[in-house]
Parts: C-alpha cells; structure tokens; sequence
C-alpha cells in the first residue's frame, strides 16, 4: 500500500531546489516508449504469415490502437488531471506493457483476437493516457515556455519509431537466425514474434518506470526565477483566467481547434501512410520507377526525423510569435507546399523530398504546439483533459487521411502502375482541407468570461 500511495499527487510535489529540466526527460522516457506505435509496419508481413491472414486484417491492429488513444485520451483527461502526472504514467506504463504480454500470448496460440486485444484495445489505453499524462504538468513547469516544454516531450512520440524500427529487426534477427533484417522481404517465425513482444512489453516498462520516479508538480507558490506572470496579460489569446474540460468542449474556440488539428493532421497523414509507394510513383516513367526500394524506405527515415524536428523546432517557435501565427505558418505553408508537390513535385527527386519533409514538420509541430494552444485559451487547470478531448480529432484524422488518399488512388489504377498525375486530386483534396484549418484558425478568440471558473483552480492541480 505504502508503493501504490507513492504515486499519489500530494507525494510529488517537488521539494525546493527541484531542476524543472528533469521533467522533460520524465515525459520524454514515455513518449520515446509508446512512439513504437509507428514500427509496426516492421513486423507487420511477418505477423500476416504467421496467422495465414491478410495485411487489412493486421493493419486493424494499428488503426484499433489510434482509435483506442483518442476515446482513452478523451475518456480518461479529467482522471489523469485528477490523480496527477506520476500515477497516470505508471497505469499507461501498465497497460502498454500488457498490451504486448497479451499480444505475445496471442501470438504465441495463434489467436489473432488476443493481438486485437493486446496491442490494440489495451496497449491503446496505454497509449492515450500516455500521450496527456506528462502534458499540464510541463505547461506549469514552463510557464513562460509553454512550446518548447511540450515540444522535448512530443517529440519523443514521433522519434519513438526510429528507434523501435531498427530494435524490433535486429531482436528478431536474435530471435530468429533465418531472419535477415536487411532483406525488405524477410520474414521473421512465430517464436520470435512472441520473444521480441514479451521484450518488448517489459524494456518499455522499464524505461517508462524512469518517468514515474522522476515526475514531479511545482509547488502551488513556485514561479520561474525572474518571470513575472503579469507577462502574459501581455500576450494577444493568453488568458490568466481557468476553464473547467466540460465548459471548454462548449465554446467555439474549442471546436474551431478541433477543425484545425483534425485538417493539419489529416494532411499528414496523407503523406506518411502512402511515403514510399509514393516517391516510386512520382518518379515513375514507362511503368519504372527510378526510386529504389531501398531508397524509398530511406525517404521515409528521412520524413520520420522531419516529424520529430518539426515537432520542437516549430513548438518553440511558437513561443516567440505565438500560437495563432505558427498555425498560419502551418495551415498556409501546407496549402502552398501541397500544390508546389502536385505540380513541381516530379521535376527532381531532391525537390520532392524537400517539399515532403517540410510538410511532415507542419505535422509534427501541429501536433507539439496544440498543448500550449489550449494553454492560452483555456489556462493550466484540466488542460490535460481538455487535450485529450481534443486529441478525438486525431483518431478521425487517423481514419480520414488514408480513406482520402487510397480511394483517389484506387481510382486511378493499381498499385505499382501508377505515376504522379494520380496523386493530384488527393493532394488538391489536402489543399482544401487546410484552407478550412486556415478559416477556422483565424476565427479563435478569447474564450469568453462566462466560461471561466468562478475561483482560481490552478492550485488544486498542483498540489
């Protein structure tokens, strides 16, 4: 009882002297962990001979945890702000580790409904309360860099998968002598598949247990040294007042957030789900490509670290020119950059890459500043809960980009065959799609007064 009372809220409070810079590393060490969720498609053709299925019947796997992340982010917002940062870490850390344990079981009988189970629906809870847990308490360690603080956090969730991609191959290599990570076609056996996710499951634990012992909340009086919060009076959207998640789900800034992440991250999406087949197509002449398989699969290495660079060089940048104009950079520059793709896209490899990448960092830091956004509208008190709420425009995203982009293709003829004509409707689709992110961006206002909360709540959260 004495362990389980450890990770109460009245026992991390942070003594005087506590570095705040110990806290992204904290939220780093989860983020890092459940940004695996992206390398799955590393082990994804062995899973599908290994249960004699198709690759729509695995793919279920990764869009049953997106979806599970987004009703768990939103479902459990208000408990994790509740219960504070460090016990929402540990029951993340538990779920996502059984989330594997339970999917190495079901690999192991070859019952593929354990691996919906595992990975899936539990390792999604993991991944929801995951993704918000360390978010209010970074924006009230930094209040005065709000962006940047969830910027190093976030960041770990989409350099996650550079890690977890090269790990899972050479584990398998371990695992399985037959299995050659170099060969695109390679496949790794059952009993290697049931060794790496039972590693897997408990490295995560592991490491994501760092993030429990080290987490901590400011103390209701601390301030950072030499910043006054008179300052933020100063700043156009930012509010000193406090709304509660149920009236912030009310207002129209809320949902006028909702159309701009669910636009910028749908576009996303229509990029990174399709990478490789992508860039073989653009360049495609005579039904051949001059992309190689192998360089394909670097292009999409290459969008990956765009992600990750995107997600704390534009976060911060946010904190010198504020939230509004950075999604106007976003939403704006995405719309230019989608059609530059469409119509220049072809005319060198070099370009495209260019082009791409600087729309994955749009992505990325979308996703990155969307906490400190919330931040300024809605101040510290259940802003954790007011993201996950938010994050609901990421599962529909999750499901609307890759619907978007394949149906256009699917259209227009077979994979393999196709060329860079073909991607023009779905990338003018995109364009579309962030001219209404565009519109709704510079419709946000100030959260009305009747709103906020009738006496300052912020001290109940960090006490």
């Amino acid at each position: 009882m004495a362990l389980l009372s450890a990770l109460d809220r009245e026992h991390t409070v942070a003594p005087a002297g506590y570095s705040r810079w110990l806290i992204p590393p904290a939220a780093l060490s989860v983020h890092l962990c459940i940004g695996q969720v992206y390398a799955t498609s590393v082990y994804k053709n062995s899973l599908v001979q290994h249960f004699d299925t198709s690759q729509t019947a695995i793919g279920v796997i990764f869009s049953i945890a997106i979806v599970m992340l987004g009703l768990s982010a939103a479902v459990g917002g208000t408990w994790v702000e509740a219960n504070g940062p460090r016990k929402a870490m540990f029951v993340s850390a538990s779920f996502w580790a059984s989330g594997f344990l339970v999917g190495a079981l079901g690999i192991a009988t070859t019952q593929l409904w354990l691996l919906y189970l595992g990975y899936g629906v539990l390792g999604g809870i993991g991944l929801g309360i995951g993704y918000i847990s360390p978010v209010s308490t970074l924006i009230k360690w930094f209040p005065d860099r709000p962006g940047l603080a969830t910027g190093l956090a976030i960041m770990g969730f989409g350099g996650g998968a550079l890690i977890a991609g090269p790990l899972s191959r050479q584990l398998m290599s371990l695992y399985d002598s037959d299995y050659d990570p170099s060969v695109a076609t390679s496949v790794a056996d059952g009993s290697a598949l049931t060794a790496l996710f039972l590693t897997l499951g408990i490295g995560y634990f592991v490491i994501m247990m760092f993030g429990v012992v080290n987490i901590r909340v400011p103390a209701p009086d601390w301030r950072p040294e030499g910043w006054d919060p008179a300052s933020v009076r100063e700043k156009p959207l930012v509010t000193t007042a406090q709304v509660s998640a149920a009236n912030a789900i009310r207002t129209r800034a809320f949902w006028l957030l909702w159309i701009v992440l669910f636009g910028n991250v749908t576009a996303g999406i229509g990029i990174l789900e399709q990478a490789s087949p992508m860039i073989q197509d653009f360049f495609r002449v005579d039904g051949t490509s001059s992309v190689a398989v192998s360089a394909a699969a670097g292009f999409v290495g290459v969008l990956s670290l765009f992600n990750m660079a995107g997600r704390f060089v534009w976060s911060s940048t946010s904190d010198l020119i504020g939230r509004k104009p950075i999604y106007m950079l976003y939403l704006g520059g995405g719309m230019v950059l989608y059609t530059l793709l469409a119509l220049v896209g072809p005319a060198a490899t070099a370009l495209f890459v260019l082009l791409a990448g600087l729309i994955l960092s749009f992505y990325g830091g979308g996703f990155a500043t969307i906490p400190a956004y919330l931040r300024d509208l809605f101040g510290t008190y259940q802003v954790g809960a007011i993201h996950g709420r938010l994050l609901t425009a990421w599962s529909a995203a999750g499901v609307a980009g890759p619907l978007i982009v394949n149906g256009f293709l699917d259209a227009q003829g077979k994979p393999g065959t196709l060329t860079a004509d073909a991607y023009q409707p779905a990338l003018f689709t995109m364009v579309g799609l962030l001219a209404i992110g565009f519109v709704a961006n510079l419709l946000v206002r100030p959260v009305p007064a009747k709103y906020h909360e009738a006496t300052p709540k912020e001290e109940v959260t960090t006490a």
